[in-house]
């Protein structure tokens, strides 16, 4: 049976319009395949600029651990948003044929503004806001940010903005160019801007095999360039810098312009280079060479923050991997372990030794402790019901089919009340667990048959006074933390029901976007940069 290439994307309309090109192209090549969307953390947190976040990759990372997890075979990205340098296992597979590569602005009004002194334009871009206060250094330039529909809107609504700015090829796709949009030729793009990328694992040579036919090559060479020079610049969402390349048919020379700019627009150094086909191994090297020599890096440092910002603390109360690790900014330190550890029952085989109708699995640790005493096909479960999307992955992968999954215990509670037939149920959980789906079910007259399943073990360390924030993932960490910890700190807590636990003994208390530890890590590096 053919294999099904599951596209991972972004959720936003742009996104989807990108993901579905490669999807249709696929399809013409004979493969299948189907779109899975996920959301960034560029696209949960709107009110700060991208290089106030302190993450590499803000609109590609949830996209890469996905991949590294195997929730997707590969992923669509404009090019322009993905770090010079991918994380280790993943590798470029194909560059689609580039579109429309210039910047443009939509007007509000007129372009009488352009000759007077106190005009306002609004971007999102570090590079696109130094480029325009480099041309008009008295007129203003605000955040503008969010997908294309919504900066669309915000223009639309601002009462003070003369103007915005935005990338010509994502208007083009959207069908949401106007035609008054206003060229701006004089404005060097982003490296890779108006391209599209596929990235897959290094590993899934049938993936990588697929995708590779839709690489174009002209394209590749030139965005390829664009990219390395930016990586030699060691630049990426916190400096201003600009680059293009493009193929002169008739003469087969590679045209390349790049530009380096402070952020307020005061300082730029520009580079032009042409190169042969076939001899531009070092176009990108001699061009970042140029600019370095001017004072580049001097330049860069300029914009930094006089003195670093302090290193700050926090603690995890469960093990983090190195690659959840990295997703922390740079100025903050981070230790680990698990304050709750888990220990397998033994489970008797009469447990399961008839059907059981009506199964209740709360947690992963459920799903594994189960495993630990019986195989699959021992598991005679007609309906499985379960809390939370990677428990229902689990059941699925290692089980059976999951007959209803809902976000927490209380609205799982709820939906069993309403929906079961057989006024009966087995719950497989820990020594320690929340008491909300029990009680609710017995006070609606299901009968609850607990069968624990594993034990849930408190097991504390003390944590340095130095630490200002303390990662929670479950309301039993926070018990285990308080057994030798003070409450004087940040609690940053993975979903709501753990954040209700946090709020009974801690004055601060943080609660993810989504309830995943990537999410909890990107919320850290967005608290420590305010």
């Amino acid at each position: 049976m053919q294999k099904i290439i599951r596209i991972g994307t972004r959720d936003s309309q742009l996104a989807l319009w990108q993901a579905n090109k490669v999807r249709q192209e696929l399809e013409v090549l004979g493969y299948q395949s189907v779109i899975v969307p996920i959301k960034s953390v560029g696209d949960i947190i709107l009110d700060k600029p991208l290089h106030e976040l302190g993450i590499t990759g803000v609109f590609t990372k949830n996209l890469d651990i996905s991949m590294l997890n195997g929730d997707i075979d590969i992923a669509v990205h404009s090019a322009k948003d993905v770090p010079t340098v991918l994380p280790k296992g993943i590798v470029q597979s194909a560059v689609l044929r580039r579109d429309d590569y210039s910047d443009v602005l939509l007007l509000k009004d007129t372009e009488e503004f352009f000759g007077q002194p106190n005009g306002i334009i609004a971007t999102g871009s570090l590079r696109r806001k130094a480029m325009w206060l480099d041309r008009y250094p008295t007129h203003t330039v605000e955040g503008l940010r969010g997908n294309v529909n919504t900066r669309l809107q915000k223009l639309e609504d601002s009462e003070t903005w003369n103007g915005a700015i935005f990338a010509a090829a994502g208007l083009y796709r959207l069908g949401l160019k106007p035609e008054n949009a206003i060229p701006l030729t004089w404005m060097i793009p982003a490296p890779a801007q108006g391209a599209i990328m596929i990235t897959c694992l290094e590993k899934d040579d049938y993936s990588f095999d697929a995708c590779e036919q839709l690489n174009h090559k002209e394209t590749h060479i030139c965005t390829s360039i664009e990219r390395e020079f930016l990586n030699l610049l060691e630049g990426g969402c916190t400096a201003p810098i600009g680059a293009v390349a493009y193929i002169d048919s008739k003469t087969e020379e590679i045209n390349f312009k790049g530009v380096l700019l402070k952020r307020d627009g005061s300082k730029k150094i520009t580079v032009t280079k042409t190169a042969k086909v076939g001899s531009h191994k070092y176009l990108a090297k001699d061009c970042a060479d140029y600019v370095i020599n001017r004072g580049g890096k001097e330049m860069m440092a300029e914009d930094e923050e006089v003195s670093q910002a302090p290193l700050q603390n926090i603690y995890s109360t469960k093990k983090l991997s190195e690659l959840q690790k990295e997703i922390l900014s740079e100025t903050i330190g981070i230790k680990d372990s698990d304050f709750i550890k888990i220990r397998f029952n033994r489970i008797p085989a009469k447990v399961v030794k008839n059907e059981i109708e009506n199964v209740v699995i709360t947690s992963q640790n459920g799903v594994e402790a189960l495993l630990n005493s019986f195989t699959k096909n021992e598991m005679n479960f007609k309906n499985i019901y379960c809390v939370g999307r990677r428990t229902k992955k689990l059941i699925e992968n290692r089980i059976g089919k999951v007959a209803h999954v809902s976000k927490n215990a209380t609205k799982l509670a709820e939906y069993l009340v309403s929906a079961l037939k057989n006024k009966e149920v087995t719950y497989f959980c820990s020594n320690l667990r929340l008491d909300v789906l029990p009680t609710t079910l017995q006070k609606n007259n299901i009968a609850l048959n607990e069968v624990e399943v594993y034990k849930t073990m408190l097991s504390p360390e003390k944590v340095n006074d130095k630490v200002s924030g303390v990662l929670f993932y479950s309301p039993s960490g926070i018990e285990s933390y308080l057994e030798q910890n003070t409450t004087d700190k940040v609690a940053f807590c993975i979903g709501e029901t753990t954040a209700i636990a946090a709020r009974k003994h801690f004055n601060k208390v943080e609660v993810a976007h989504l309830p995943s530890v990537e999410s909890l890590l990107e919320l850290v590096n967005l608290y420590y940069s305010k």
